[in-house]
């Protein structure tokens, strides 16, 4: 793998610790802004709904520059958004900044998997993507403990600082290794638009909203459930949360190699099984050895779905894959935003904490459905066309798009 993954992977990082600290620090924010936790909780719904208008929004903006110096622009937003939010006089300014800095997440994603998958051959694409999106998975392990244990003994301020300061090296990173690249030739914002006309890129990022907000149907609840219902305190929840970044690591990698070779029966694989263990773990919830082991798994499962899907979106758009590719960064933002609602709907429905489980687990589910449907509209088209069908989706032949 070439080392200019590495720079992706750094600002991946970056990306990854700002968008999910804030969590762990919300008591501490609305405490010196003197605001509820639920008002406080605009700093996290603000982020999400900035990713899914962001990642279209700007990447429409960049089709006019090189993608490396789109890439460095995008860093030297989030710089921009982290330094507001730790400079913020008040609670409105904080959130600009938050919005800011998540303009940049979509784009930076969706353009940095496209290049990702130029830097190596053919075989080793979804191999590349997973290389990136490990920077996403390590900060939920490493990052977001860290600033959460920095921005409460330091106060969260300076935890944004450092998020900063990480994105300043993502930038030189970008800067320095990734290799220079022509401006697409032939890219316009209606070939753009024009990748949305396929179905089969509307079923990926479909599957996209439903198989990753079943993971977060179940995650975004994971204090209550787990001291309330599995009898954790709330500070081995942080632990709980690192094992499930651990997880995410894990699949994410499995999915970035099996993907390569066989991609739709990784989806297969992967969405079933996280709806079984999603629906298990209203069991497995009770007991605390049991509910941790089930939290490795949601992650390892929920994550390993990330590479084919993304590598699924850009061989579907292969002629013009940037805007689509960051769309679908949209979409897992958009499904975290979708089943955290449902999630808190049947809680206050009454059903327990668990039920949220039910929830995600019909989500995947629907998700697989979803893939087999692809799988037999593919079949189908393959059929019509004279074609042979191999299981796996074609290699892009369109280059209007690439470097």
């Amino acid at each position: 793998m070439p080392l200019a993954l590495l720079a992706l992977a750094i600002g991946a990082f970056g990306i990854g610790t700002t968008e999910f600290v804030i969590m762990g620090l919300l008591p501490e924010v609305a405490a010196d802004f003197q605001v509820s936790i639920p008002t406080a909780g605009f700093l996290v719904t603000g982020y999400a709904l900035g990713v899914v208008l962001g990642a279209p929004l700007m990447t429409l903006l960049g089709t006019r520059v090189t993608r490396k110096r789109m890439l460095m622009l995008l860093m030297g937003l989030f710089i921009v958004g982290n330094l507001v939010s730790a400079l913020a006089p008040v609670l409105g300014v904080m959130l600009a900044g938050r919005v800011i800095a998540s303009l940049a997440h979509g784009a930076f994603f969706g353009i940095g998997s496209v290049v990702a998958a130029d830097l190596v051959a053919p075989q080793k694409k979804a191999g590349a993507i997973a290389m990136m999106f490990t920077g996403l998975t390590v900060a939920n392990v490493v990052g977001v403990p860290l600033g959460t244990y920095i921005g409460q003994s330091a106060g969260w301020r300076t935890t944004f600082v450092i998020v900063a300061l990480l994105g300043v090296i993502g930038l030189l990173g970008v800067a320095k290794l990734i290799p220079e690249q022509p401006k697409p030739e032939g890219v316009r914002i209606r070939h753009e638009l024009a990748a949305f006309r396929n179905i089969q890129v509307l079923l990926a990022m479909a599957m996209t909203v439903l198989g990753f907000g079943g993971v977060f149907a179940a995650i975004t609840y994971i204090t209550p459930m787990m001291t309330e219902i599995a009898g954790y305190s709330a500070s081995s929840v942080t632990w709980l949360l690192v094992l499930f970044g651990l997880g995410m690591v894990g699949g994410n990698l499995v999915g970035g190699r099996f993907a390569d070779r066989h991609l739709m029966p990784m989806l297969y694989v992967s969405l079933g099984a996280l709806a079984v263990v999603l629906g298990l773990f209203t069991v497995t919830a009770h007991n605390k050895v049991t509910a941790a082991v089930t939290i490795v798994l949601i992650g390892a499962l929920g994550f390993a779905t990330v590479p084919p899907l993304q590598k699924r979106v850009l061989d579907q758009a292969a002629g013009a894959p940037t805007l689509a590719s960051a769309v679908n960064i949209g979409a897992f933002n958009l499904g975290n935003a979708l089943s955290a609602w449902l999630g808190g709907l049947v809680i206050a429905a009454g059903l327990g904490y668990t039920a949220p489980n039910w929830v995600g687990a019909v989500l995947a589910a629907s998700a697989l459905v979803l893939a087999v449907v692809s799988s037999l509209l593919e079949r189908r088209a393959s059929r019509a066309a004279g074609g042979s069908f191999a299981g796996s989706t074609p290699e892009p032949v369109a280059a209007t798009a690439r470097p």
